[in-house]
C-alpha cells in the first residue's frame, strides 16, 4: 500500500512540473510581477518610504530590502491561484474525476496536488531571489537556506486557500473574477508592502485588518526566515490556517458532489 501512495504523490508531482516545464511562458511571467515592483515601483518610493531598523533587521534598511519578502509571498500567491486555475480546468475536462475516484484517500490526493504546487514554486521563488541578489538585495547566505521550509508552509497555506477557492467556482470563465477579489485585498491588505507599525499611523482599521490577514504571517515567516530569525506568531498562524483551509478545502471536494456537478453538466 505504501508503494502506491509513493507511487501516486510521484505521479501527481511529475505532472504538475511537465505541465509547468511546457508552459515556458507561466515561469517568466511568475518572475515579471515582483521584478517590476522591486525595480520600478521600489525602487521610485525609496526616498519616500525609509524604514527605521525594525526586526529582524539589525540596521536601518532602504524599501527595497524590506518588500522583496512580500514580492516572495507574491510569487507563491499567484502561483497558488495558477495551481487554483488548473484544478478547475482539469475539473471541466474531467481529469479531476479520475483523479477522485481513485481507491486512496480524498484528503491524500488533494495534498499531494497541493504539494505539486510548493514544488513548482519553489524554483520561481530562488530565481527571483537570485536577482534580488544581482540587483544588490543580499540577505546572510545561510538564509537563503533557511528560507526554504518557510517558503514551503507559506506556499501550502496560500494553496490550501487556492484549493478551497476552486471548490466555489462552478465555470471556468468565472475564475478569473474570483482570483483578483482573492489576490489583490490579500496581498495590498498586509505587511507584503509596508510594515504594521506604518499602517498603524496611517489607518489603524486598515492595521488590524494587516494584523489579522493570513498573508501578513506568510510574508513576516518568510522575512525573519530569510534574516535566520524565527517569528514564532507567524509560524503559528500560518500552520494553522493551512491546516483549518486545507480541512474544508478537503470537505468541499466530496467526490459525489464533483461527480453529479460533471455528470449535471455532462447531461445538459
Amino acid at each position: 500500500m505504501s508503494a502506491l501512495w509513493l507511487r501516486c504523490f510521484a505521479g501527481i508531482v511529475t505532472r504538475e512540473f511537465l505541465r509547468f516545464l511546457r508552459q515556458r511562458s507561466r515561469f517568466f511571467a511568475s518572475l515579471v510581477r515582483p521584478v517590476v515592483w522591486l525595480v520600478i515601483f521600489a525602487t521610485g518610493f525609496r526616498a519616500v518610504l525609509g524604514l527605521s531598523r525594525i526586526p529582524p533587521y539589525q540596521t536601518y534598511v532602504l524599501y527595497e530590502e524590506y518588500i522583496v519578502p512580500g514580492l516572495v509571498g507574491l510569487i507563491l500567491l499567484f502561483n497558488a491561484m495558477q495551481t487554483a486555475l488548473s484544478m478547475v480546468f482539469d475539473r471541466e475536462m474531467g481529469s479531476m474525476k479520475v483523479l477522485l475516484v481513485s481507491p486512496l484517500p480524498r484528503w491524500y490526493l488533494l495534498t499531494c496536488r497541493l504539494l505539486s504546487g510548493v514544488v513548482v514554486g519553489l524554483p520561481q521563488v530562488y530565481a527571483f531571489l537570485a536577482f534580488a541578489w544581482l540587483w544588490g538585495i543580499r540577505p546572510p547566505i545561510a538564509g537563503l537556506l533557511y528560507v526554504a521550509p518557510a517558503v514551503v508552509l507559506a506556499g501550502l497555506m496560500l494553496g490550501a486557500i487556492g484549493l478551497l477557492v476552486s471548490s466555489m467556482v462552478e465555470q471556468l470563465e468565472n475564475f478569473a473574477g474570483v482570483m483578483n477579489f482573492v489576490i489583490f485585498p490579500m496581498f495590498f491588505a498586509s505587511t507584503a508592502l509596508y510594515p504594521l507599525w506604518r499602517l498603524s499611523d496611517a489607518d489603524p482599521v486598515l492595521a488590524a485588518v494587516a494584523w489579522l490577514n493570513p498573508f501578513s504571517h506568510g510574508v513576516e515567516l518568510i522575512r525573519f526566515a530569510l534574516y535566520e530569525q524565527l517569528d514564532t506568531l507567524s509560524l503559528g498562524v500560518t500552520a494553522a490556517t493551512a491546516i483549518v483551509v486545507m480541512a474544508l478545502a478537503v470537505w468541499r471536494y466530496d467526490s459525489g458532489r464533483i461527480l453529479r456537478r460533471q455528470l449535471a453538466g455532462g447531461a445538459a
